[in-house]
């Protein structure tokens, strides 16, 4: 039998890189199997109101969602981080301009 994709989904907490519907911290909610794809509803921790579905695998982006509910500190080393790395692949490979 297959392992299940993103078995721990719903319940788990995540805080978007930039605001999304005016908010950072999300919880999954909910989940949905469509043929070979997994989709999560995200709702905003703070206005049950903000809410969306997205393709789960967009979650594994570490440039655009953390995981967890993460400080302003934190997000903002995750983006630094990100940066330095681009910043060394540019160095090493002119081609990735």
């Amino acid at each position: 039998m297959a392992k299940p994709k993103f078995p721990h989904l719903v319940g788990s907490k995540w805080t978007a890189q930039q605001k999304t519907l005016g908010w950072r911290h999300f919880h999954v909610v909910n989940r949905k199997n469509q043929g070979g794809w997994v989709f999560a509803e995200l709702v905003a921790a703070c206005d049950p109101q903000a809410r969306f579905w997205l393709n789960a695998k967009v979650l594994k982006n570490r440039q655009i969602w953390a995981a967890g509910w993460q400080t302003l500190n934190e997000i903002q080393a995750i983006a630094t981080d990100f940066d330095l790395d681009l910043d060394l692949k540019q160095t090493a490979d002119p081609s990735l301009d």
